[in-house]
């Protein structure tokens, strides 16, 4: 089968997309690795209409609903490579098989890379988090600690003001201006100098000279990086960001190749599930506008002789 549209991602921009194109009653073929971003976080927040509900739910909700719809064809696998060009682009899987489209859209989401912290990563989503609209609330006006990552980590000090008492654990990864310590004063954040050496229990830090601090919740501002490197080899063009790598796409969600879109958090930044569903949706219907009116080359002086 020739699909109008392949999507590589499930989660919630992938859907998203897929919702508004199936019910255009285009053929989509979603395939899934089944990794999404937050399936270490217990709970999902700030997401209207589903705040507090484990996100696993929320995806297999949506899930169900879109497997109502006839033109939508679910493939629980990973891709090998994509070849082609627009309305000829071919998906090749591990097993030798492959799939055909017209449009691919790329929704493979991001992966964090964490600091190099003993203790971090096996808390994360738990009592480490990144985001403080996501999991900010749940602190309770209580102790914060932001483990030092990069220069965001003090943005980050800064804005979690509004959900406790902030310290920021520089940990030797965060260059402090003096004008970087005089706004984190101002704005009541701690300054704690010496290096960590692990964290323990809830979110106690053990510092190297013996000290422990303890805190309700810690964050951290990780790096991404495209969770995928399908959009690398297809020839799209990446871009930096304060936040890490992510694939380049205009205000249509179109990258540099044509024919290929992407959105969600491997497009686009920052990052939350209500901002991916969102960015899903909108990209959904610009593929579904790409099938309508087709881009058309603009013709040489020599092609456009009669």
């Amino acid at each position: 089968m020739h699909y109008d549209v392949i999507i590589v991602g499930g989660s919630y921009a992938g859907m998203a997309a897929a919702l508004q194109l199936v019910r255009a009653r285009r053929s989509v073929l979603m395939i899934d690795a089944g990794e999404r971003r937050n399936r270490f976080a217990s709970h999902s927040h700030g997401f209207l209409g589903q705040d507090g509900v484990p996100p696993g739910e929320i995806a297999a909700n949506a899930r169900r609903q879109l497997k109502a719809y006839p033109t939508l064809t679910w493939l629980e696998a990973r891709v090998e490579a994509v070849t082609g060009q627009v309305d000829e682009f071919t998906v090749r899987m591990p097993d030798g098989g492959s799939h055909q489209g017209r449009r691919m859209l790329l929704a493979t989401g991001v992966t964090d890379h964490l600091p190099a912290v003993v203790g971090l990563a096996e808390r994360w989503g738990k009592t480490v988090f990144h985001c403080p609209y996501c999991h900010g609330y749940e602190i309770g006006q209580g102790h914060i600690g932001i483990v030092g990552a990069s220069p965001m980590s003090i943005h980050q000090a800064e804005l979690l003001t509004d959900w406790g008492d902030v310290t920021l654990l520089v940990n030797g990864a965060v260059d402090l201006s003096q004008d970087a310590r005089f706004a984190l004063e101002r704005r009541g954040v701690a300054i704690e100098e010496a290096t960590i050496d692990r964290i323990e229990g809830h979110a106690d830090v053990v510092m190297a000279d013996g000290r422990r601090l303890s805190f309700t919740g810690l964050f951290t501002a990780t790096r991404t990086s495209p969770s995928s490197s399908l959009a690398e080899a297809m020839g799209c063009a990446l871009e930096e960001t304060p936040m890490g790598i992510q694939v380049r796409t205009d205000a249509e969600s179109k990258t540099s190749v044509t024919g290929v879109f992407a959105c969600g958090d491997v497009a686009r930044a920052p990052h939350s599930v209500s901002l991916a569903v969102g960015n899903g949706a909108m990209a959904g219907a610009q593929v579904h506008r790409s099938l309508l009116w087709p881009e058309t080359p603009v013709p040489t002086q020599t092609e456009g002789r009669i």
